[in-house]
């Protein structure tokens, strides 16, 4: 086994916090024996590329990195995994130098499939045609010992008309409360901070074992040594008043909230097929400021779904206008093969739903600056990270605040208290330490 050279395996992950957690659970699965991990911008002997295809932008990216591996390291096997493939496996194969092609689930077993390839002359494509299994798979991000995602639940059964993830990533599913918190207890014994808590629909934990998101939250603050949970993203339907009376009593759990709006509009959201109106996001967001004033609150936008008229884009914009929001996510609407949206008439031209996405681009900019203001004067607690940018640090607040601070590396890892400042050039939040 001592004669045994390595070989050199990397990383590359598109898309959400999830394909972040999984990307790092399948490294984990490559034998050390056998496997040497090395960053994705080095020369390596395999590329591992975990991939997105949430849109078309996306796939696009997924189609670029794939093909900078390749004329990076002609020789390198090319390993195309993820959401892409599993809706795409004939266009991903059809790539010249791309060697294994698994989908969402297989994905998990790509070491084994390597540990069998030497040379890349070698190998032989494989391509998953299988449809999403109804297995729940866990996964958590670790090796950075501030924060880790934590994927509590994969699937979806909304079946909203624009999207892919249900036939991606098939139907919702989540494994038991008992079952995370050990894993949370595991990620304390690496020293992690924060827990983002992920998943594609974590909301609607508990369809598999009986169980609540509500219920996921009491045990998880439990946990001894974790500090800090933040929860990605939860459907406006989804968010109760229980959740949010646990949130408000447990300093553990952020005063961040990502909800999807998607449309400010009645008739827009109906055509999505959303399971809520404008009204329920406002109550939502209404209840969210009167138990936690300060909270940070963020939102996804989709620009230009069709149907959408010039009317019925105001009507967001001035929705969103009037909503305490903290900062926005705004997509273009992006056309999916397989999703009842592509079929769906009134078809908004590319140029018109660029020129709507720049106009909520700018809103989320100045409601960013707002909230930053409303925040200057104020004392709250960030949480240090490793990446050192100008000769500062950086961390986030609990309310999802990007603070900025001069380079100590004793302060990698912390939570310190602070004195909100001012913003600085860079667009951060200037701190002064005040424990």
């Amino acid at each position: 086994m001592n004669n045994v050279t390595r070989k050199k395996v990397a990383f590359h992950t598109l898309g959400c916090k999830l394909n972040f957690a999984e990307t790092s659970t399948i490294s984990r699965s490559f034998p050390e024996e056998l496997f040497e991990r090395v960053p994705a911008g080095t020369k390596a002997d395999i590329y591992v590329i975990n991939t997105c295809t949430v849109t078309e932008a996306a796939d696009r990216k997924c189609r670029q990195a794939i093909r900078k591996f390749i004329n990076k390291s002609p020789e390198a096997i090319i390993a195309v995994v993820g959401c892409y493939p599993q809706i795409r496996p004939g266009e991903v194969s059809a790539i010249h130098g791309v060697d294994l092609v698994l989908g969402t689930n297989e994905k998990f077993d790509v070491a084994g499939y390597l540990s069998t390839l030497v040379k890349k002359q070698n190998a032989e494509i494989h391509s998953c045609t299988l449809s999403p299994s109804d297995t729940f798979i866990p996964s958590y991000s670790a090796g950075d010992r501030t924060r880790s995602f934590l994927k509590i639940q994969d699937g979806c059964d909304y079946g909203c008309a624009y999207c892919t993830v249900p036939l991606a990533r098939g139907g919702n599913r989540n494994p038991a409360i008992n079952s995370l918190t050990t894993d949370a207890v595991s990620l304390a014994g690496r020293g992690v901070k924060e827990i983002v808590i992920t998943g594609v629909n974590i909301g609607s934990f508990g369809k598999t074992t009986g169980q609540s998101f509500a219920e996921l939250l009491q045990e998880l603050v439990k946990v001894q040594g974790i500090e800090r949970y933040r929860i990605s993203s939860i459907e406006p339907n989804l968010l109760t008043d229980e959740i949010l009376s646990i949130i408000a009593g447990n300093k553990k759990i952020l005063p961040h909230f990502h909800i999807p709006l998607q449309s400010g509009n009645n008739k827009i959201l109906q055509l999505m097929r959303r399971r809520y109106t404008r009204e329920l996001f406002t109550n939502r967001v209404t209840a969210i400021k009167e138990i936690l004033p300060g909270a940070g609150i963020g939102a996804d936008v989709i620009a230009g779904f069709p149907g959408e008229s010039e009317s019925d884009f105001e009507e967001t914009f001035n929705f969103l206008g009037n909503t305490p929001l903290s900062y926005l996510h705004v997509f273009p609407y992006s056309e999916r093969p397989g999703t009842v949206a592509a079929s769906m008439p009134g078809k908004v031209a590319g140029e018109e739903k660029e020129r709507r996405c720049k106009k909520l681009i700018s809103l989320s900019a100045s409601k960013n600056q707002e909230f930053f203001r409303q925040n200057i004067g104020l004392t709250e607690e960030v949480l240090f990270e490793k990446l050192r940018s100008g000769g500062m640090i950086t961390g986030f607040t609990g309310n999802y605040i990007r603070a900025e601070y001069p380079w100590q590396a004793k302060l990698v890892g912390q939570i310190r208290k602070v004195m909100m400042n001012g913003i600085s050039p860079t667009g951060k939040m200037r701190v002064e330490l005040i424990d």
